[in-house]
């Protein structure tokens, strides 16, 4: 059982759904959230209303609305606000991060113009070397998790002792976590395969069978793997938890952001209808750019990011993508 405290920035479904993990694995957890009114709801009604109603949370959750006091005496600092929003954020919290602290990622993206991962915008904006970062991705839907249904992840940290401190501290009844060192493949895997679920989810909407959903499923791993390896992941990486595991529940799965804003796009409606009807975000939305900027950075072919970051931004239909997939020369499966 852990004695150190652990503070989650912020309380959205996937930061309070892993707070639980957290009090079930023997951590006190404070969970910072960003309006007073979810602060009093947790505290007095055990429950996050908003985002994860109907879920009873640990009496070892409590919530602030107070940065500094969410942050002292954390010597583990879990991040989980939207990506396109970390360095915002982070600039203001970090001056309240205890020194030795180490920081997890919770986020799949890329971030929007520097094209870093989130771990480098972390050692950016904190200035901590690689052994205090660390990221946590896998088959993780936030509802399913806080229902305490059984679920693995993969702890990722440069650190190989700082990845197994971790997998102590989140180890749950409900929760496996596995160790890795390699950083980079685990966030490219989570940023990517949200950007596949929203082909997945275009191909739904448009009425498509699994046939169809199978091949996106299975060429956005290609995919995904091709650009991760270039930058130097391990391919066992994408064949893992944050890799296949966490494409597979994001394209198959209802609960799925992504897919279910795929849906929505292959039924015809625009980016801008959809965020007016959602508080969520679906984080492929906003790192599809970034992911096919990195790509074409990177000299990868990259279709899948190409023609949904197309859709999303309105310069073509989800019907114009699954028919350019079709069109595309033919050439061998590996190549």
């Amino acid at each position: 059982m852990s004695t150190g405290k652990i503070a989650v920035f912020s309380a959205g479904s996937w930061g309070t759904a892993f707070s639980i993990v957290l009090a079930d694995g023997g951590n006190d957890v404070t969970l910072w959230a960003r309006r007073e009114e979810i602060a009093a709801s947790i505290n007095d009604d055990r429950q996050n209303p908003e985002y994860l109603p109907g879920v009873e949370l640990p009496p070892t959750v409590s919530a602030t609305h107070d940065v500094e006091k969410a942050l002292h005496g954390a010597d583990v600092v879990v991040l989980a606000t939207p990506s396109q929003s970390l360095r915002t954020n982070l600039t203001e919290w970090a001056p309240y991060i205890e020194p030795d602290a180490v920081m997890v990622s919770l986020m799949k993206g890329v971030e929007l113009g520097t094209l870093k991962r989130m771990s480098e915008v972390i050692g950016e904006v904190t200035g901590a070397g690689p052994e205090r970062i660390a990221v946590i991705s896998g088959p993780n839907l936030a509802k399913e998790i806080a229902r305490r249904e059984p679920a693995a992840s993969v702890v990722a940290c440069a650190d190989e002792d700082v990845a197994r401190m971790l997998q102590g501290r989140c180890h749950s009844p409900a929760f496996r976590p596995y160790t890795s060192v390699d950083v980079l493949g685990c966030e490219l895997g989570g940023a990517y395969k949200n950007v596949v679920g929203l082909a997945v989810g275009m191909a739904v909407g448009l009425g498509f069978g699994d046939n169809t959903t199978a091949s996106v499923i299975t060429r956005g791993l290609a995919e995904t793997a091709r650009l991760a390896m270039k930058l130097g992941a391990n391919p066992l990486t994408l064949m893992g938890l944050a890799g296949l595991g966490d494409l597979v529940a994001t394209c198959s799965s209802p609960l799925s952001r992504n897919r279910s804003f795929g849906e929505k796009l292959g039924r015809g409606m625009s980016t801008e209808e959809i965020y007016a009807t959602t508080r969520q975000v679906a984080e492929g939305a906003k790192s599809c750019s970034s992911l096919r900027a990195l790509a074409e950075q990177t000299g990868v072919d990259a279709p899948i990011a190409q023609y949904v970051d197309d859709v999303v931004a309105g310069r073509i239909t989800a019907n114009d993508m699954m028919d350019a997939f079709i069109r595309r020369d033919t050439k061998a499966e590996t190549d």
